[in-house]
C-alpha cells in the first residue's frame, strides 16, 4: 500500500511506482492477463492516489534492473489493485529534486514530507533520539519532563508569554530552556538528569534558528568540566558512528575562547581550513593611514586574513567581500593583491612598497594571494574577519560537509559588556561558575578578566551544544548578581525559588544542552533546520501550513481579561 509516485503506460503493460516511507517499488500490470476491473482501475489512477496492490514479488529481467533503486532488482506483478483514496493534482511534484519555493513547500508541508529526502531527515531524527535515550539510560541518567508553563525570568532573549485565565493579569512563560528546573532536580538528588526538551525563544530567525526548537538537555551532580565533556564526547562518538559510520577521534581538541577569537575571529571556529587571522597592529602602528591609526588609538586593532590564491579575484569580487565585512559592522576593508612583480593595493597612498612587503610578510603571503585587512574595535574586527574567512572558503568551494572537525571551546569570559544596556551581562547565564583560578579576581569585582567554567562543543563552524559548571555557593551567586547590577530584591523576585532551594544543600553540578535540530541538520547536510523539523516556522515566526499566529475569538480574550487596542498609523508614514 502507498502513494502513486509515477505511472508509465504502454500498449500491453502499465508500470506504477508505488511509494511509502520505506521507499519506492515498481508494480507491473499485464493488461492482457489481468481482470477487466483491474485494468480499468489501473488506468484511472494518477499521481498521489493511495492504492493497495496484491501480487507476486518477482525478479526483474537483467536488462530491466535499476541500480539507482533499493528495490531495483525486483518488481510486483499485480493480481489486483484497489484505489483507497483519490488525489487532486498536487501543487508540485512529490519527488527528491523539485524546483519550487520554500514558501510553497511549507504551505503544503504534508506533501513535502512525502518526498523521500525530506522524509529520511525526519526518520533519521527519530533514530538519533533513540540513540540518545539508549546511551544516556545506560549511563545512569533519568529522563524527567520539566514544565512548559513556567515563570518569566527576563534575562536574555524575549519570552513567549501565555496569559492566565484563572489569575487575571498574570502570565506564564514558555521555557527558553529547562535550566532552572534541571538545577532544582540536582538539589532534589536526581544526580543524572536528561530530557529531549522543546524550548521557545521570541527572537529574530536565521537559517539555523526557530521560535520553537528541541534540546538534548542534561545535568549531572558532583562533577567538574572534564566529567561533563567526557560523557558528551562518547555520546557524539556513538551518534556519528551509528548514523554516519564516522569515528570521531577522542578526546576532542580544546581551545580557549581567547585563542579561538584571535585565530579564527569566532567562538565557534571552523577548523576544516586555515586562513587564520593575523594581528598586524604593531606593524602598522604610527602609520599615516588614519583608518588604521584611529582604530589603534581607540583601543582597537588591525588584523587580516590571507585568502590564498584569490589574487585573481576581480575588483567586483573584492568589493563584494568588502560588502560582507560591512554587514558585520566594519566600515570597510583594506586589501592587497600580491603579484609576481609587486603589489596592487587599496592603501598605496599611505604605505610604500617596503612597508607593504612588511605587512605581507606577516601573512606569509606569496604571489597570487589576496590580503584582506580590517581595522576597528576588536569585536567588529573579529566578527567581520570571522565571517570573511567563511565566505572566501565557500567561494573557493573548499568546505567538505563529510569532513567532521570537532573541538571544545573553553574558558569563555564570564561577562560581556552591553553597550545597549550600559552594564555587564552574563555571557552564558547568571548561574555559571567562575574558574577557580579567577575566583579572587571575581570576588574583587574584576569583571572584565574573569573566565567561566563554560564549554561549547563546536562542529564545522556550528555550535552543537554548550554548558557550564553551575554556581552552588551563596557567596559566589550573590557576587554574580551584584556584578550584573541585579540587586537582592530583583534577584529574589526572578529566581527566588531556585535560590531558596540552594539553602537546603546544593551539590556541585553542571550540564550541557545540544541543539537537536542543528545536530540533525549537520548529519543530513541540510541547508536549514527547517528541512529537519516536521512542521517548521518561517522567518517571521509564522506557520504557512496552519496560518498561525492568528486572531482569536473575542470571547476568548474576554475570558483572559485581554483587550486588543488598535494602534493608529503615524500620519507621517
Amino acid at each position: 500500500m502507498g502513494w502513486v509516485s509515477r505511472k508509465r503506460e504502454f500498449s500491453h503493460f502499465q508500470f506504477v511506482l508505488l511509494r511509502d516511507r520505506t521507499g519506492i517499488i515498481q508494480v507491473v500490470v499485464n493488461l492482457d492477463e489481468c481482470s477487466e476491473d483491474t485494468a480499468k482501475k489501473v488506468k484511472e489512477i494518477k499521481n498521489e492516489y493511495v492504492v493497495a496492490v496484491t501480487g507476486t514479488v518477482a525478479a526483474r529481467t537483467p536488462e530491466n534492473i535499476n541500480p539507482d533503486m533499493k528495490t531495483g532488482k525486483v518488481e510486483v506483478e499485480v493480481d489486483d489493485i484497489k484505489i483507497l483514496s483519490e488525489s487532486d493534482t498536487p501543487p508540485f511534484q512529490v519527488e527528491e529534486s523539485v524546483n519550487v519555493s520554500t514558501e510553497l513547500r511549507l504551505k503544503y508541508r504534508y506533501l513535502d514530507l512525502r518526498r523521500p529526502n525530506v522524509a529520511n531527515n525526519i526518520i533519521l531524527r527519530s533514530k538519533v533520539a533513540q540513540i540518545v535515550r539508549q546511551f544516556l539510560a545506560e549511563e545512569g541518567f533519568i529522563e524527567i519532563e520539566t514544565p512548559v508553563l513556567t515563570k518569566s525570568t527576563p534575562e536574555g532573549a524575549r519570552d513567549y508569554l501565555v496569559p492566565s485565565r484563572v489569575h487575571p493579569g498574570n502570565f506564564y512563560a514558555l521555557p527558553q530552556s529547562p535550566q532552572l528546573f534541571k538545577q532544582l532536580l540536582m538539589v532534589s538528588g536526581f544526580d543524572k538528569y536528561f530530557q529531549i526538551a522543546k524550548c521557545f525563544r521570541d527572537e529574530d530567525l536565521r537559517a539555523d534558528r526557530q521560535p520553537e526548537f528541541t534540546q538534548i538537555d542534561m545535568e549531572l551532580s558532583f562533577v567538574e568540566e572534564d566529567d561533563v565533556m567526557e560523557v558528551n564526547e562518547r555520546l557524539m562518538k556513538k551518534i556519528f558512528k551509528e548514523i554516519k559510520g564516522f569515528d570521531i577521534p577522542t578526546p576532542l581538541m580544546r581551545m580557549p575562547w581567547k585563542e579561538a577569537m584571535e585565530r579564527f575571529g569566532s567562538d565557534k571556529p571552523d577548523i576544516r581550513f586555515g586562513m587564520e587571522l593575523h594581528n598586524i597592529t604593531d606593524v602598522v602602528n604610527g602609520s599615516e593611514f588614519g583608518v588604521f591609526q584611529n582604530a589603534i588609538d581607540a583601543g582597537g586593532s588591525v588584523r587580516g586574513i590571507n585568502a590564498e590564491g584569490c589574487g585573481t579575484f576581480s575588483r567586483k569580487q573584492i568589493d563584494s567581500l568588502v560588502d560582507v565585512a560591512k554587514t558585520y559592522g566594519a566600515k570597510g576593508l583594506a586589501w592587497i593583491v600580491v603579484k609576481e612583480d609587486g603589489y596592487k593595493t587599496s592603501i598605496s597612498k599611505f604605505f610604500n612598497d617596503d612597508q607593504i612587503k612588511e605587512i605581507c610578510d606577516q601573512f606569509d603571503a606569496k604571489a597570487g594571494d589576496l590580503i584582506l585587512i580590517c581595522a576597528d574595535r576588536n569585536k567588529v574586527v573579529f566578527d567581520a574577519l570571522g565571517a570573511l574567512r567563511l565566505e572566501v572558503a565557500k567561494r573557493l568551494d573548499i568546505l567538505d560537509n563529510e569532513d567532521y572537525k570537532f573541538l571544545w571551546v573553553t574558558e569563555f569570559p564570564m561577562f560581556e559588556y552591553s553597550e545597549e544596556e550600559g552594564r555587564y551581562l552574563a555571557m552564558h547565564h547568571p548561574f555559571t561558575s567562575p574558574m577557580d583560578e579567577d575566583l579572587d579576581a571575581f570576588m574583587n569585582g574584576e569583571v572584565a578578566t574573569v573566565r567561566a567554567k563554560a564549554y561549547d562543543m563546536v562542529l564545522n563552524g556550528c555550535e552543537l551544544g554548550g554548558g557550564s559548571i553551575r554556581i552552588h555557593r551563596d557567596d559566589i551567586q550573590e557576587q554574580t548578581f551584584k556584578l550584573l547590577s541585579l540587586d537582592k530584591e530583583v534577584a529574589q523576585e526572578r529566581f527566588g525559588f531556585l535560590l531558596d532551594a540552594f539553602k537546603y544543600g546544593a551539590p556541585p553540578h553542571g550540564g550541557l544542552a545540544f541543539g537537536l535540530d542543528r545536530l540533525i541538520m549537520l548529519l543530513t547536510g541540510a541547508e536549514s533546520i527547517r528541512d529537519v523539523i516536521a512542521f517548521p516556522k518561517v522567518k517571521d515566526a509564522s506557520c504557512l501550513l496552519t496560518d498561525a499566529p492568528n486572531i482569536v475569538d473575542e470571547n476568548q480574550l474576554t475570558d483572559l481579561g485581554i483587550a486588543i487596542i488598535p494602534q493608529e498609523n503615524d500620519s507621517e508614514e
